[in-house]
């Protein structure tokens, strides 16, 4: 059985950092694309970060660059997200994904195979 787990959300000030962490069970990386969307009160779920093994890439959405790392332990079956310089405007339910056989460029809603349960990050004085 396939699994995606969220740990990590929370409260945090503006300007503060929060790592989510995401544990795969039931596949490996090899064959997918895994990383995270988010979605806000009232916004449609969007893709933050990816992270396809096919062709060693990683990418972010345009707002993220430069304040949010996609890593991974391939021993672990883990990846994580590692959020710094945080804003209001990041708070939102984040959501670990995995679509099979795709590539970054495909990095959306409907290519994916496999959610998580999402984790709550709500950034606020």
């Amino acid at each position: 059985e396939v699994q995606l787990a969220e740990s990590g959300g929370g409260l945090v000030q503006p300007g503060g950092s929060l790592r989510l962490s995401c544990a795969a069970s039931g596949f490996t990386f090899n064959d997918y694309a895994i990383g995270w969307f988010r979605q806000a009160p009232g916004k449609e779920r969007e893709g933050v970060s990816c992270y396809s093994h096919s062709d060693a890439t990683t990418t972010y959405t345009d707002s993220v660059k430069g304040r949010f790392t996609l890593s991974r332990d391939h021993a672990k079956n883990t990846v994580y997200l590692e959020m710094n310089s945080l804003k209001p405007e990041d708070t939102a339910v984040y959501y670990c994904a995995a679509a099979l056989f795709r590539w970054c460029s495909e990095w959306n809603y409907n290519n994916i195979d496999y959610w998580g349960n999402g984790a709550l990050v709500t950034v606020s004085l």
